[in-house]
């Protein structure tokens, strides 16, 4: 039997009891909309709400509202509460503890995962997707007995783990019969801000409701003028209607530019009732304010050190203030607990903490003693300092890095020597680089470098605070910092450099600086050779190396860098399975067209990442992969997994993937005349590339700016998107042929009209194509030549661009040059083998899904006197990127819960894409998928083994 079988669920969440002494009044429209969520939810479609607002508003009435009317669905609860929030994965406890009997039916890395983070099994390597993930299936499976309502109240003070575990959950849910809902302060949650989910923001009652609210709690309708004073001095915030109806007589009248603050003067009377509580309440109330959580036994323990017991609360009880069950006290609001706490003088506030360390002694509660020791303390304390650390490092075996990083900081702070100080700011770094805050990154090592720590602790935060910088922005201050720190510590730690100047070399390749990432790959490579840097660390300096020879524009000798490293990595049991190495391994054959080698790279580096959950990774990983496929004949493939790489990108506070996978899409959007996605992802890409000063995505969103124009017969507009590219180009002197504008702006100049001579910068990419001497680039060099030549020249360049087309798998640069070949063609009156390049340049478009450029091959080749033929629109473009990715990992095998497992997704939700494909193919079986797919190679793209 299941834990929701054997454990009914409450009538309404917990956290609503506080506020359940008053009924809700008015909200006729939010809570119709709770309605339908739950009715939806018991019908199979998943649904969630942020109840948003100030304090006392009615959030916490609300959700009552909709456990009360949650018949027939179970219900997880979990309340966040200030002094708790770093404690690691303490509301997800909370949360998922009436079900925690099945996770056994997980699969097992995330049910290893989900018990490590929540104390429940040994520690193991954890990541936020893969704990999210298996809060996502938990929840599902419990799902499976009877609809689910989960409800978080006060979501922006649960621990930052557990709400990146619920958020992760909340966001893939789809077809699964569960319905959350979290409610949070306005403005203080900034990470349920940025996953934007459908949101509710709660103002203030009308005045009709609030004329209710204050006869209901005088027993009596209040005199019509103080309702309306009351009303306009409250905005007509509930709390504060309640609080302050028997002071209307007193108040001032309503100050022209506005309410009163509410939290200010709700506060303010709670303080009053406080105050007029015996001395020995107000110490009690102070431990239980002071405790945070709602268990009695350490507020009883405390208080008996103290020679008081817990009927001392009875006052606060009979005040209003509290609720005390079995085992249980409850704040009427979190403003009366931070009254109580603040009404406190300082020395009074310390000693409750130190009464609640003393009594705080189990195992269980080891974090929460610590920060009450840390609470307690006055200056530098080691005892304080050391249960900090510890608890720091317990946080971070379970994944909770973000609290684990303030946990080291604050320990850190109570230490007095100054160098054990300085290797706690480090670990403290080090934990909010894992956490995907780069700006906390930075702070962090800057105090460990203000320190003046030994020569390799330096080495350490510098190579941290560099690479936080390339992902902060701009990118070029992290090579400088990462060079700089390479330099000091080259003769020492020759090892710690290398990594360090590789890092650097990868700086330079997104912020569009070849030279600088040649010399830095060089002097990495060198030391390498020069040292006994390690297996690792070799591997990497001579991927480093070749890939800047490559961006520089010296193919051969690049490429045979990166094979070199590749063998090596290939042979190396330690590093064949690195998923970081992988992707580094890939871009070399990115830049020489090489579609097979990097793609097999590649897709080892997402399945690498996929099973291990590796968050650092796996979205650029995703975004080297959507590369690889829209620059062949998959961009169905390409967009599915450019989608993925934004959407693990935005979770994870991952600038450069999300900027490089924002432009890729935009060239797809293009290529597909879908214009007004076009120009949405490349302002995304063109935003966040000139802030974190990342020129290679700037320039794949200005071509597809220019692709867009182009293919929509607007060659006029496109050439200023291309003459803004090759000044960024010649500014950050990127020589890479493959990258050049040259080839379409011959062409927008040649389709405009009245110019056909070489445009400024030709001569150049001509001689730099054939110092490259890759087919892809000397395709588009014959391609540009034929444009420019005079009728007895161009067929023998359009020739030699298509046999060099031949060795390339990009059909769309192919098919772009029978266009320009067969316009030639008809233009020289020569219809006949017009037709030809026109069909088949027609034929390629229509099956790419390009359809502003099979658009413009059709009226090409009407106007030979064929009509085309359109295609059957039954295909892979119908389906969404997901219900792709989906197809694509069923159709090589996988079960419907491995499937699941991989994309991050419910069973459910898998089991519902999977429908929408078969009905969009036209199929009904997973053999039938996989004959439509051909799934294995495009399955590989997915991680599919």
């Amino acid at each position: 039997m299941s834990a929701l079988e054997s454990q009914p669920a409450d009538p309404a969440p917990a956290s609503a009891s506080a506020g359940s002494a008053w009924p809700l009044l008015g909200r006729a429209r939010e809570r119709a909309r709770l309605d339908r969520m739950l009715v939806e939810a018991r019908v199979g479609t998943s649904g969630t709400l942020i109840v948003s607002g100030e304090p006392g508003i009615g959030k916490t009435a609300l959700l009552g509202y909709a456990g009360d009317r949650a018949a027939g669905m179970a219900l997880l609860t979990a309340r966040g509460t200030e002094a708790e929030a770093e404690v690691p994965f303490g509301g997800l406890l909370e949360l998922l503890r009436p079900v925690l009997a099945d996770v056994d039916r997980l699969p097992a890395p995330q049910a290893d995962s989900l018990r490590a983070a929540l104390a429940l099994g040994p520690p193991t390597r954890l990541d936020r997707f893969t704990v999210g993930a298996a809060t996502l299936n938990l929840l599902a499976t419990a799902a499976e007995h009877r609809p689910l309502l989960v409800v978080v109240d006060d979501a922006h003070w649960l621990d930052r783990p557990s709400l990146a575990a619920v958020l992760f959950a909340a966001r893939r849910l789809v077809v699964d019969p569960i319905a959350v809902l979290l409610s949070v302060r306005t403005g203080e949650a900034p990470m349920v801000d940025e996953m934007g989910l459908p949101t509710l923001d709660l103002g203030g009652v009308d005045h009709a409701t609030a004329a209710e609210i204050l006869a209901q709690r005088a027993g009596h309708p209040p005199p019509p003028d103080s309702a309306q004073r009351l009303f306009a001095l409250t905005a007509g915030n509930p709390l504060a209607l309640v609080e302050l109806a028997g002071t209307a007589l007193d108040l001032p009248l309503a100050a022209p530019d506005g309410p009163l603050a509410v939290q200010t003067s709700v506060e303010r009377a709670y303080r009053g009732r406080i105050e007029a509580l015996p001395e020995s309440g107000r110490t009690m109330l102070l431990l239980a304010a002071a405790a945070g959580a709602s268990d009695l036994a350490a507020v009883a323990a405390a208080g008996a050190a103290l020679r008081l017991d817990l009927t001392e609360l009875e006052a606060a009880e009979r005040a209003g203030l509290v609720a005390l069950g079995f085992g249980r006290i409850e704040f009427r609001h979190p403003l009366v607990r931070a009254a109580a706490y603040n009404a406190a003088l300082p020395e009074q506030r310390r000693a409750a903490h130190r009464a609640l360390a003393e009594v705080l002694t189990a195992d269980p509660d080891g974090d929460r003693r610590a920060w009450h020791l840390a609470s307690a303390a006055l200056g530098p304390d080691a005892g304080a300092a050391a249960a900090l650390q510890a608890a720091a490092e317990r946080a971070r075996d379970r994944g909770a890095y973000a609290t684990a990083a303030s946990a080291a900081e604050r320990a850190a702070q109570l230490t007095a020597d100054p160098a054990r100080a300085a290797e706690r700011r480090y670990a403290a770094a080090e934990a909010a680089w894992l956490a995907g805050d780069p700006a906390r990154t930075i702070r962090a090592a800057e105090h460990v470098l203000a320190a003046r720590p030994d020569a390799l602790l330096r080495a350490e935060a510098e190579h941290l605070r560099g690479q936080a910088t390339m992902q902060a922005g701009p990118v070029m201050d992290g090579y400088r910092i990462l060079v700089q720190a390479a330099d000091e510590v080259a003769a020492r730690h020759p090892a710690k450099a290398v990594e360090m100047r590789a890092d650097a070399a990868e700086a330079c390749l997104y912020g569009g600086h070849p030279g600088s990432m040649l010399e830095t790959a060089r002097a990495a490579y060198a030391l390498a050779a020069a040292s006994d840097c390690g297996e690792r660390a070799t591997v990497r300096a001579t991927l480093a190396l070749g890939a800047a020879l490559i961006y520089g524009g010296q193919g051969d000798e690049g490429a045979r860098h990166v094979r070199e490293a590749t063998a090596a990595l290939e042979s190396s049991e330690d590093l064949r399975g690195d998923p970081q190495l992988l992707s580094s391994a890939a871009v070399g054959p990115l830049f020489l067209r090489e579609a097979g080698a990097g793609a097999v790279l590649i897709d080892r580096a997402i399945a690498c990442g996929r099973r291990e959950g590796t968050r650092g990774v796996l979205p650029y990983a995703l975004a080297l992969a959507g590369r690889y496929a829209t620059t062949s004949d998959r961009w169905a493939v390409g967009a599915s997994l450019y989608e993925e790489a934004m959407r693990l990108a935005r979770e994870a506070g991952q600038g450069l993937p999300l900027c490089l996978a924002a432009a890729g899409m935009a060239l797809v959007a293009a290529r597909r005349g879908d214009e007004d996605a076009c120009r949405e992802y490349a302002a995304l890409a063109l935003e966040r590339g000139n802030r974190l000063g990342l020129e290679m995505p700037r320039s794949w969103a200005l071509d597809a700016l220019a692709e867009m124009e182009l293919a929509a017969g607007r060659p006029d507009r496109a050439i200023e998107p291309l003459e803004r590219k090759q000044a960024v180009l010649a500014a950050a002197g990127i020589a890479d042929p493959d990258v050049s504008p040259v080839p379409d702006l011959v062409e927008a100049c040649v389709r405009r009209g009245g110019d056909e001579r070489a445009p400024p910068g030709f001569e150049a990419f001509a001689q730099r194509a054939v110092e490259k001497g890759q087919p892809w680039a000397l395709a588009r060099l014959e391609r540009a030549r034929g444009l420019l030549a005079g009728d007895e020249d161009f067929e023998r360049h359009f020739a030699a661009a298509l046999r060099l087309h031949g060795d390339t798998p990009d059909r769309f640069e192919e098919a772009r040059t029978r266009l320009c070949h067969g316009e030639r063609l008809r233009r020289a009156r020569r219809r006949v083998q017009a037709r030809a390049e026109l069909r088949r340049s027609f034929e390629a478009f229509d099956e790419l899904g390009a359809a502003p450029w099979a658009e413009r091959a059709r009226i090409e080749l009407q106007a030979t006197g064929e009509t085309a033929r359109r295609r059957d629109p039954s295909t892979l473009d119908d389906l969404t990127p997901q219900e792709l990715q989906v197809a694509m990992l069923l159709g090589s095998g996988l079960t419907t819960r491995e499937a699941a497992g991989r994309l991050f997704l419910s069973p459910k939700t898998v089991e519902h894409h999977l429908r929408n494909a078969y009905r969009k193919l036209g199929i009904r079986s997973r053999d039938a998928l996989a004959a439509v797919l051909g799934a294995g190679p495009d399955a590989e793209d997915q991680g599919a083994p």
